[in-house]
């Protein structure tokens, strides 16, 4: 006993001592102001938490393609001071008066356009009831330090890129629509020219609004009363009691042990940190997750097809559904799924069971956030489809989100992935959608990883692989760098990007017999970061976006937007 208390004392003294490197302060993000918001405020004397609510708001404005504050999402956080661990569901509800056929025409028939486009399609929004919680409960500074320069932004304007051109063009006809988003988001109808300056100075006053008087800044007041109003002159049904009555809720995180590290990672209504976790400990089942590489994409991808499988059977809103997470998570249960693995083959998913529903929003954001202490923020936000519901009352400058079309419009019918839906997911007042939104720790006792990307339901694979390359010890380039593929039970095809066909991984998942089929672009906008204690820290932005990680270099205050156009 004395030698093991002994080598426990040794084991224990060497963890200390690796962690004589305290975090630098690093932020990572989908825009570069929006990483030099973030790490201004840290420099400010703000906190990871103040700064977390900067990076959001920034985003907001130079990014209304995938974020905002007509949207909501999932704040994960840790607390240095104590090791609390939390996570902010700022997820969007349902307004009262949403029925469960709110989509379908009078033979019940999903109206696939009523769920999708303009404020029918808008769920209650999350953020600004985000931004006051963490100011309030976590923050350092006062609100109106914090969403400083996402207002100053929001007035100056931000220069379009390639990449707002891009998304832009994805919704450009149905944001002509509405007079006020074609007016804010094109010039005279049409996709902006790189290098237009986006000036917002209506959101910006929705901003300052907020700043002053917090969230009944926004949920009550002028604010509420013009978005109300709006949605409703255009055929909504939000009223002023949706807005008053919206709630963000901390949710305990879903902690899972795999051996070598700790997995702390987002709760339903996400589906993405159960997914994540069961793919991981399926995978723990072969050879205690010490697997050839061989083989190893072919077991990802099984494990896959099981835990999204899984998600779409029994994930929903916890407030409205009896989730069984325990036993999903249970030892029994992920024994039973790895053991109808097959080594040498695929799976047919319907051999698993009935269809069901996996919904594909296609643009969201993720950024990650450490501060000098070591307290920390992944997040992922979003407003769903490319520029949400392309519908902004007038007079806010707050684009809506199109996140009701995350619930099932009609359980046992196709939504516009030609998928199934689930009464889990149905629609009902009050109620928030299921979401694949997966804000990621990965914890070791030397070093802490914070990740998360967009990318709808190909988030979760995604997160799957950056943390494989993570346990791996790959740096961080790597994580977010690598080529990608996806398994989600249906469609039967692994999802692959252009760049992964050809390559020795793709060739040892054909050899196995899965049909790999291109997504024809490159998916996801990873931002991550790293804080080894004996090395430092270290953070990388997605190649394939436009995005920015700092390490420990503050900017001041000022945000000169100009600095940025091409």
């Amino acid at each position: 006993m004395a030698l093991r208390a002994f080598l426990i004392l040794l084991c224990l003294l060497s963890v200390a001592a690796r962690a004589a490197v305290p975090p630098s302060p690093a932020v990572a993000s989908a825009h570069p102001l929006a990483t030099d918001a973030g790490m201004a405020i840290l420099a400010a004397g703000g906190n990871a938490f103040d700064a977390a609510i900067a990076v959001a708001a920034v985003l907001a404005v130079v990014e209304p393609a995938g974020s905002g504050m007509g949207g909501g999402g999932f704040w994960l956080l840790h607390r240095a001071a104590d090791g609390y661990q939390t996570m902010i569901d700022a997820r969007e509800t349902a307004p009262a008066a949403a029925t469960a056929t709110l989509y379908q025409d009078a033979d019940g028939n999903v109206v696939r356009d009523r769920a999708i486009n303009g404020p029918l399609a808008a769920a209650i929004p999350g953020q600004a009831a985000a931004f006051d919680h963490l100011a309030r409960e976590y923050g350092a500074l006062p609100l109106r330090r914090s969403l400083a320069p996402a207002i100053d932004i929001a007035r100056k304007g931000f220069p379009v890129s390639e990449r707002y051109r891009t998304l832009v063009g994805m919704r450009a006809e149905v944001l002509r629509r509405d007079a006020t988003s074609a007016a804010l988001f094109l010039r005279n109808g049409e996709i902006p020219a790189a290098g237009t300056l986006i000036r917002q100075p209506e959101l910006a006053a929705t901003l300052e609004r907020l700043a002053r008087d917090g969230r009944d800044g926004f949920y009550r007041g002028p604010v509420a009363t013009q978005l109300v109003n709006g949605v409703r002159a255009a055929g909504g049904i939000w009223t002023l009691d949706d807005l008053a009555n919206y709630r963000v809720i901390e949710r305990e995180p879903v902690v899972v042990e795999l051996g070598d590290a700790r997995l702390v990672t987002s709760p339903p209504p996400s589906s993405g940190g159960l997914a994540l976790a069961q793919t991981l400990l399926m995978l723990k089942q072969f050879n205690n997750g010490d697997i050839d590489s061989a083989l190893r994409p072919h077991l990802t991808v099984e494990a896959m097809r099981r835990a999204y499988r899984d998600r779409a059977e029994f994930l929903g809103d916890p407030d409205y559904v009896n989730i069984p997470m325990a036993e999903l998570l249970s030892p029994r249960h992920i024994a039973q799924q790895a053991s109808s693995i097959a080594l040498d083959r695929p799976t047919p998913s319907l051999s698993l069971g009935t269809p069901l529903e996996q919904p594909k929003g296609t643009h969201t954001t993720h950024f990650s956030v450490l501060d000098g202490d070591g307290n920390r923020v992944a997040a992922t936000l979003s407003i769903n489809l490319p520029f949400g519901a392309a519908f902004t009352p007038a007079g806010t400058g707050v684009l809506l989100n199109n996140e009701m079309d995350d619930f099932s419009a009609k359980p046992g019918s196709p939504n516009a992935y030609g998928l199934i839906g689930t009464e889990a997911n149905a629609i009902a007042g009050g109620k928030r959608p299921l979401s694949s939104m997966t804000p990621t720790f990965v914890e070791w006792p030397d070093r802490v990883a914070l990740l998360g990307t967009p990318g709808g339901s190909r988030i979760i694979s995604m997160v799957i692989l950056a943390v494989q390359e993570a346990r791996a010890g790959k740096p961080v380039e790597q994580w977010v760098a690598r080529q990608r593929y996806h398994h989600q039970y249906l469609p039967d095809q692994v999802e692959v990007e252009p760049a992964f066909l050809g390559s020795l991984e793709a060739r040892q998942l054909q050899s196995r017999g899965h049909e790999l089929v291109s997504t024809g672009r490159a998916y996801g906008d990873m931002h991550v970061i790293l804080w080894d204690r004996e090395h430092g820290t270290t953070a990388a932005a997605d190649p394939r976006g436009e995005g920015k990680a700092a390490v420990d270099a503050p900017l001041p205050m000022e945000h000169p937007a100009a600095a940025y156009a091409p």
